[in-house]
C-alpha cells in the first residue's frame, strides 16, 4: 500500500513543489522573499536565526542546487512510469 517507491514520490513531488516556487511573483507575496531577510552573515549565532529565515534559505537553496538534477530525475520516473506504468 504505502511502501518506498510512494515515499520516494512524495519526497520527489515536494521537492518540485519548492522547486518551482516564483520569488518574485509568489513568495514576496506573502513575505517570504530572501531579500527581505537579514543575513547576518558568518559568526553570527545561530540560535538568533529565526525558522522562517531559515525556511527560506533552504527554500532558494533548494532551486539553485536541485534544478538540473530534478530535471534528469523526472524525467527518469516519466520514462519509468511509461514504460512499465
Amino acid at each position: 500500500m504505502f511502501g518506498l517507491g510512494r515515499l520516494f514520490y512524495v519526497i520527489l513531488l515536494l521537492v518540485n513543489s519548492i522547486a518551482v516556487l516564483s520569488e518574485d511573483r509568489f513568495l514576496a507575496r506573502i513575505g517570504w522573499s530572501s531579500a527581505q531577510i537579514d543575513n547576518s552573515g558568518f559568526g553570527a549565532p545561530s540560535d538568533a536565526v529565526s525558522v522562517k529565515t531559515r525556511l527560506i534559505n533552504l527554500m532558494s537553496a533548494v532551486r539553485t542546487l536541485m534544478r538540473i538534477p530534478l530535471i534528469g530525475i523526472n524525467t527518469v520516473i516519466i520514462l519509468y512510469e511509461v514504460v512499465l506504468g
